[in-house]
């Protein structure tokens, strides 16, 4: 089968330094992977820095581009400063930000505690600001920019076992507003991309822990009929940082095929799939504080 050509013009971001954090895996690693495709050269921040550097040499033997990797804990202002410097230091300047990184899991409102409510708020709210804050006096304050901010679609409507997640998320969307009407006149732009259900991520492996049907479900309630790739989001990615959005910002882009005008709690129609939501998130709360008590391992072979 002939490869489709791409629409974006060959090597489009040469030259160009495109900082994402959560880049090691999933949606963040489409995004780097796009980026380097069009000869951006990436640096990939996150927390794991065994699976930052296996990213990142794959991503630079696919494409034969530059690939920085930084294990970084994107709540630690003063770890993102220093891992910024080296950025820095080792290409001279940041062209786009993308804030990628996030943490997520299941759990009902009930069930939610305060240390996991705010867990995700500082990975994905306090992280995209911290990150944005520094890279802005750092760079963009004096040489304009770009942030992209990855978002979701879940709170434009509510959804099951999403409380936590979807509160950071709008503060998120908020955030964008609010920097591109700071940030404007320094002509820095900043959107979002909120990606709705991407497949092959851990993400929509959580939405059906049984093997039940419910991403079949799904997909039915998705106007296009599929499921989005890692490559849809990083293609609105890679379009708002190009010059030709340079009259865009303070937008959050939907990139969900039609998804959230639909049905954002499907599941309400497969009561058997809600009900294996609930059991595996209490599951996984239980099992969570039997590793705080130390009753089990971690199996380090998964890691």
């Amino acid at each position: 089968m002939e490869t489709e050509l791409s629409s974006f013009a060959p090597n489009c971001f040469k030259n160009k330094i495109i900082v994402i954090t959560g880049g090691g895996s999933g949606i963040g690693k489409a995004i780097a992977l796009k980026f380097m495709q069009l000869g951006g050269s990436t640096a990939i921040l996150s927390r794991n820095k065994i699976k930052l550097k296996k990213t990142a040499e794959e991503l630079e033997l696919s494409t034969g581009g530059r690939c920085m990797y930084i294990g970084v804990d994107v709540r630690d202002y003063e770890g993102v400063s220093t891992a910024i410097d080296a950025v820095l230091s080792e290409f001279g300047t940041i062209d786009v930000l993308v804030n990628c990184a996030a943490g997520n899991f299941l759990s009902t409102a009930e069930k939610l505690s305060l240390k996991g409510f705010r867990t995700v708020m500082e990975i994905d709210c306090y992280g995209c600001f911290i990150l944005s804050h520094l890279v802005f006096k750092k760079v963009f304050k004096y040489y304009g920019g770009c942030i992209v901010n990855i978002s979701m679609t879940l709170h434009y409507t509510g959804a099951l076992l999403q409380t936590h997640a979807g509160a950071a998320k709008g503060a998120i969307d908020s955030m964008t507003r609010h920097l591109a009407v700071e940030w404007g006149p320094y002509n820095v732009r900043v959107n979002g991309v909120a990606p709705g259900p991407i497949g092959g991520t851990e993400g929509m492996a959580r939405l059906d822990p049984s093997g039940g049907g419910g991403l079949d479900l799904l997909t039915r309630t998705v106007p296009l009929q599929r499921l989005g790739t890692g490559e849809d989001v990083a293609n609105a990615v890679a379009f708002l940082s190009l010059r030709e959005a340079s009259y865009i910002t303070g937008t959050t882009v939907v990139v969900d095929g039609g998804q959230w005008l639909t049905s954002g709690n499907f599941t309400v129609l497969n009561p058997s799939v809600m009900n294996s939501w609930i059991q595996k998130a209490e599951e996984a709360g239980e099992e969570g504080k039997r590793r705080k008590r130390g009753d089990i391992t971690y199996n380090t072979a998964k890691l």
